[in-house]
């Protein structure tokens, strides 16, 4: 197998996938090297997978930039890529006349970030909009170009894209050191030994201590836990529009939102912890998330809860990204993509790549783009139980299809989770009581040779 690229990418969540594909679709050689069995082991495999406008971001910050143009991109590919795009809106709600008061600031941000058709929604045009919010919601921000995306096929598209361009994916394959000699990174991993004219890191929770190999790193991971609970799917007929808090300080604060799966959910919430890799829940938590949620929809009351779910977000000290090549040094800078990391990730690709062009050359004449549609997972467009075929995991109604052919292609499911991310199986109302077995069982029987 080659093991000498233009580009080698660390880290194998939504922001190294989308800049593995921006690089190689190119026609640069590029390698991504991913620490877990699978893709999207790490951040990227716990958020609310909602597609934003950035109308919140702070106004001119490279973030901001990141975010509209990943929004604008995404909305350019989703169905070149066979990519789920929910048509929504959000809600900024107001629940004390001290929110309220935020509200006038809040479109005024919107504007200046060049969102112009956000606006102020009374208190009765709110209950008209959405009849099941409770009556204590004093008045909203409308949004109304927010919408639901799936979380888990984008960064798939995106792999399957960049392999189809000639890229390499190396997963089991921690990067432990590097040297930076003759103009040239020699990698050691997991994996064996990768050489890079140019190395991008984009290892998320662990992005300061990758950063340690080129520099003293300029900022310092402190993941932020986001706990999650995800009710039946008939509750995801009580709202319509993403409901969003009025942000503090420190966090934008808890969404009421549906699924692209046919649910609804509440999170994250915002927890600093020293844990870089498993993100547990709690009880007292995820009751104070439910009793919220019921706060805001009091008919939720008697609908039961689906699944609970963490996320471990890659938040440092600074307030913006940290995105910046080291010239001297063969390195680029991809780091502190906390929550929008998911919208703007093509966006953040598209910066890294004029940030190449001005500091290490001019990119090739990318060839004609190879478009690689991965199965839909949304509720709202056909999917594949709809034609037949035996059901393996009857809650979200997989067909063993579907899982056979997650163990196959260019890039198969790496581990059990892998698998429910490209399927859905097992993460449905019993959570794998029933089906655990018979998947388990294709796992092992489809997945010899899995890289």
């Amino acid at each position: 197998m080659q093991r000498s690229f233009d580009i080698a990418v660390i880290g194998g969540g939504v922001v190294g996938l989308a800049i593995l594909r921006r690089f190689a679709m190119s026609g640069l050689s590029a390698v991504l090297l991913e620490r877990g069995a699978d893709i999207l082991n790490g951040a990227s495999k716990g958020n609310s997978a909602l597609l934003h406008t950035g109308f919140d971001a702070p106004t001119g910050s490279t973030e901001l930039a990141c975010m509209q143009a990943g929004y604008a991109e995404y909305l350019a590919i989703h169905e070149k890529l066979n990519l789920p795009l929910v048509q929504s809106t959000a809600l900024v709600v107001a629940w004390s006349e001290q929110e309220q008061a935020k509200l006038d600031g809040i479109v005024a941000k919107a504007h200046a970030n060049g969102v112009a058709d956000v606006r102020h929604v009374a208190r009765d045009e709110l209950r008209k909009l959405e009849p099941k919010l409770s009556p204590a919601a004093k008045a909203a921000v409308l949004v109304p170009g927010e919408h639901i995306i799936d979380a888990w096929s984008a960064p798939l598209a995106y792999a399957h894209q960049a392999l189809a361009h000639g890229a390499v994916i190396l997963r089991n394959a921690e990067v432990t050191g590097g040297n930076f000699s003759n103009g040239e990174w020699t990698l050691a991993s997991k994996a064996g030994p990768v050489t890079a004219r140019i190395v991008i890191n984009a290892a998320g929770n662990f992005g300061d201590l990758v950063e340690a190999m080129a520099r003293v790193s300029p900022f310092t991971i402190t993941p932020r836990r986001g706990q999650f609970v995800v009710f039946d799917k008939e509750a995801s007929q009580l709202v319509d529009a993403i409901i969003l808090p009025v942000p503090t300080e420190r966090t934008k604060g808890v969404v009421l939102f549906r699924t692209a799966y046919g649910n609804l959910a509440i999170g994250p919430t915002a927890e600093d912890v020293t844990e870089r890799e498993v993100a547990a829940t709690d009880t007292a938590t995820l009751e104070r998330l439910k009793a919220r949620a019921l706060d805001m929809v009091p008919s939720l009351a008697g609908i039961g809860v689906n699944a609970i779910y963490a996320g471990l977000r890659p938040a440092t000290e600074h307030k913006d990204y940290v995105i910046e090549a080291l010239p001297e040094r063969g390195w680029i800078t991809v780091g502190g993509i906390r929550s929008t990391g998911l919208t703007a990730c093509l966006g953040i690709a598209q910066h890294v790549a004029k940030l190449y062009a001005l500091h290490f050359g001019a990119l090739p004449n990318p060839p004609d783009p190879i478009w690689t549609p991965v199965p839909n997972l949304a509720e709202d467009r056909p999917r594949p139980y709809m034609q037949g075929g035996e059901i393996v995991c009857h809650c979200e109604r997989v067909t063993r299809g579907e899982i056979v052919a997650a163990l196959e292609g260019p890039l198969p499911a790496g581990d059990l989770g892998g698998l429910k991310r490209r399927t859905r199986a097992m993460m449905g109302r019993c959570q794998g009581f029933n089906c655990s077995a018979h998947v388990e069982a294709l796992f092992r029987e489809k997945s010899h040779g899995a890289a």
